[in-house]
Parts: structure tokens; sequence; C-alpha cells
């Protein structure tokens, strides 16, 4: 099968969505379909030959309002003449404008099924955008729903965010897969090595966090519960890798507390690095209420990390409170938070034991059963879509009729989410 997966962030961008798209699209050439990723300029570390051969890149603004986001220009992608060679069975968008509206066009154009990840809940980013409001937020809801209802299926990376978008009005067919993650790569890390490289004594008790350092992961939340758990603690390390705005508030909630060299902000890491990030930490600390698919939380218990964290979308598939970690609710003061931390460190059989099923429930999300779901509904909508693409392919207008539809529907879209969203 040839692929076209269309995303506004892609490697070298570290952040979830294009860890999921190299995930996936790593898998399919695996299993020997073609694959052609198509997305923004990004400035960054160049990627390996093997992984920029796959790519078509387009031009865009980069550091998209401060932040660390590339916006490709308008028309950029009046597209290639690779993509048009390419000659795609399935296009595969992953955010629901920009690339996105180029997506259903190609879709349109080649008369091909279009598929949606919807991998983000939107209203929790338009702090990035100006203006940022709560009619913007209702905008960014309907625009994401409007979108997937013009694509031919939408996958859902947990059941929750199925859950939500259904109830929201997408009645398209909603298939739920996760990201995969490489469960042999993250039990494989040499914590020992990440311990010596950043100075943690190998007797230091380590809470970990890994992700986007961002107002939309709570992260003023997960300061303070860390740190009344450290300061009560002397021997632990909150360590952290990722990089991000909200740093600064990380090391300021340290700092006021006086436990400033309890902090270890590791900055961005991947490959056999983060895999040894995870397994130098003892503990994985999880606040983000925002997720649509605990994709890290995942990856720490490949390494073996009981978690503890917030119940919020996503992260409830991944964690089950008292087998594999601690699932608190969403509004569980900081301080209750910090006593779950305090139990694992005291009791080591009970850390030991919650590892064990932390390490079965990761081998759930491997990345070869997340892509063989994936591949099995690009056939299941190839299959659906047949007819209608048969008769399309016949008729001498079918083709210009849909991307006339196309045209009108996005325009519709964008002025129907603006007006819903005022009058609401």
């Amino acid at each position: 099968m040839k692929i076209c997966m269309m995303t506004n962030t892609y490697l070298p961008h570290v952040g979830g969505v294009a860890r999921s798209v190299s995930t996936f699209a790593e898998e399919y050439r695996k299993l020997k379909h073609q694959v052609l990723v198509v997305a923004p300029e990004f400035d960054g570390k160049p990627l390996t030959r093997r992984a920029a051969s796959i790519v078509e890149r387009v031009a865009a603004f980069q550091k998209f309002n401060g932040s660390d986001f590339s916006v490709r220009l308008p028309l950029a992608t009046a597209l290639s003449t690779r993509l048009d060679e390419f000659r795609a069975d399935i296009v595969h968008a992953h955010h629901p404008f920009l690339l996105g509206d180029s997506a259903l066009r190609v879709g349109a154009n080649k008369n091909v099924p279009v598929i949606f990840t919807h991998h983000t809940r939107y209203e929790d980013y338009t702090h990035y955008v100006p203006f940022d409001s709560p009619t913007l937020k209702d905008i960014a809801i309907n625009l994401s729903t409007q979108f997937a209802n013009l694509c031919d299926g939408v996958i859902a990376p947990s059941q929750s965010i199925a859950k939500l978008i259904e109830k929201r009005g997408v009645t398209v067919p909603i298939r739920v897969v996760p990201t995969g993650i490489d469960v042999k790569a993250f039990a494989a890390g040499n914590g020992a090595r990440f311990r010596r490289k950043f100075k943690i004594s190998a007797n230091a008790f380590v809470v970990g966090h890994v992700g986007r350092l961002a107002p939309e992961k709570n992260l003023g939340y997960l300061a303070d519960a860390v740190a009344t758990f450290a300061k009560k603690t002397p021997d632990a390390r909150f360590l952290v890798i990722g990089g991000g705005p909200s740093e600064d508030k990380l090391r300021e909630t340290f700092e006021k507390q006086g436990i400033a060299k309890q902090l270890i902000l590791a900055g961005k890491h991947t490959g056999k690095a983060l895999a040894d990030g995870y397994c130098a930490m003892d503990v994985f600390a999880f606040s983000s209420l925002s997720e649509t698919q605990g994709m890290v939380v995942a990856e720490a218990m490949a390494a073996g990390l009981p978690v503890v964290a917030l119940n919020a979308s996503g992260v409830r598939e991944v964690v089950r409170h008292g087998k594999n970690g601690f699932l608190l609710p969403a509004r569980t003061p900081t301080k209750n938070f910090a006593a779950y931390l305090n139990r694992l460190q005291k009791n080591k059989t009970e850390r030991t034991a919650l590892a064990r099923a932390a390490r079965e429930t990761a081998e759930e999300f491997s990345q070869e059963r997340c892509a063989g779901l994936a591949l099995a509904f690009y056939e299941d909508i190839r299959r659906l879509t047949r007819r209608e693409r048969l008769i399309a392919e016949r008729s001498p207008w079918g083709t210009l009729l849909e991307r006339v539809g196309v045209e009108w529907h996005l325009l519709a879209q964008k002025a129907q989410s603006i007006v819903q969203a005022v009058v609401a």
C-alpha cells in the first residue's frame, strides 16, 4: 500500500504527533509499505538518510508565535511533483488545518480516501494563538469536529477521545488506535549511564517526567507536588526530560522551596538517550489533563516504572490504580499526590510489584500491534469507499465535482465554526 501522511509537525521536532507519525511510518516500511510524509520545514538536527528519504518538506514560518512549531506558508502545498507521482492509496491527515486542508484536496484530486487522527484536544492549545478566548476554544472544537466529518474515517488514540469526539458530533467511522511504542528499546535503557552523566547518585530516589514543558501540561501542579515530596526527602531528585516555555516555572518552584539542587532539567533526548533517561528513574509522575493518549506513560511502563498520574483522557487507558501505578482524581491536592510518591519511595516491595505489572501493560501498546490496527482500518475504509470512488473515476465530472465540493466544505466549515462559537 502507498500511504501519504500529512502533518504540521515532524522530526526533528520533539513532540507527541511527530513521534507518532515517525513511529507508524517506520513500522509501515518494515512491513514493505511505501510511505511519503509531507511536513513543514523545521530547523534542527538533520535526520538520518533513511528517515529523510521519505519526507517532502513544504515552505513554512519557523517558531510560530514564540512556540517551537512551524506553520506552512499559504499555498505552499499546491504541492510537489513528488507527491503527484507518489500515487497514494490512502492519505492520512494528522491535523485538521493547514496541511490537513491540503490532505483533503489531495484526496479529492487523486480520488483516494482520507483518514484523520484526532491527536490533540485543540481547545487546550489556543494559548499559542493571539487573542485566545473561550470563543476561540469553541472554534477549535467545531473546526476539528467538522474536519473529521469531511474525512472518510477517524483514528482516536484512546477510547476517551473516541467517546469525546463522538459526543461532539463526529459521524464517520471511528477506530481506536494508540500510537505504538518500541517496548524492547525502552526496557533496555542504561539508567546507570544516564545517572552518571547528570551526576545523580546511584542511591538517589528519582521521580521522573518526560514531555514538552508547556502550559497545557499542567506543570505548575506537578512542580508543586514533587517539590512538596522532595523537600521532605533529601535524597530525592526530580529528573525532567524535555524542553519548552514552562522550564522556568519548574526551576522557580524548586528555588522557592530551597531545593534547587534536587531538580535536574536534562533537556530534550531521543532514541537510546531517552530510554536511558527513563531507566534512570524510580517512578514516573504525570499531571497533564490535556492528553489524547498517555504515550510517555506507556514508555515509562516499558522501562519498568510505576506511574503516579491524574485521571484524565488518554492516561486512564494506561494507568490502572493499584495495579501498575496510582491514578488520582483530577482535582487531587498536590500534598496527596506527594503522599503517593512518598509511599512508593518507602515501600520497595510494592514498587517492584507495580513495576512488573507496568511492563505487562506496555506490551499492549507495542508499535507492531498498533501499526497492524491502523493498517486494518485503512483497508476497511478503502473497502467502504470503493463504490463511490469507482463512480467518481468513471464519470468525467466526478473528480471535478469532488474538488469543488471539498473547497466549498472547507470554506463552509470555517465559517460555520466561527458563527457557532460566537452565537454560543
